[in-house]
């Protein structure tokens, strides 16, 4: 009798050893199912990726400080321009 009984935990712990490899093949099979249909769904869409972004947004930084840079110089020229002009004579009423 006790060697039947250990015959069937065996068995249990067989079963159970299966199922536990049979979990994580369907784990593996789901999560490469859903990356699969992830990145099937950004190509629709028509996503940037993080990199392009990133880069786009640099170029976009470094326009956006030349042109402070050439604001401050055209304000300095037009200041040196006004203060080098003699003034206007005032027209006689």
């Amino acid at each position: 009798m006790f060697k039947d009984g250990r015959q069937r935990l065996d068995d249990l712990a067989g079963v159970a050893g299966g199922v536990m490899s049979l979990l994580g093949g369907m784990k593996a099979e789901f999560e490469a199912v859903a990356r699969a249909q992830a990145e099937a769904l950004v190509s629709r869409l028509d996503l940037a990726r993080a990199e392009d972004l990133d880069a786009a947004m640099e170029v976009a930084r470094r326009a956006r400080e030349q042109v402070e840079a050439l604001e401050a110089r055209i304000a300095a020229l037009e200041a040196k321009l006004a203060s080098s002009q003699p003034s206007a004579p005032e027209a006689e009423v």
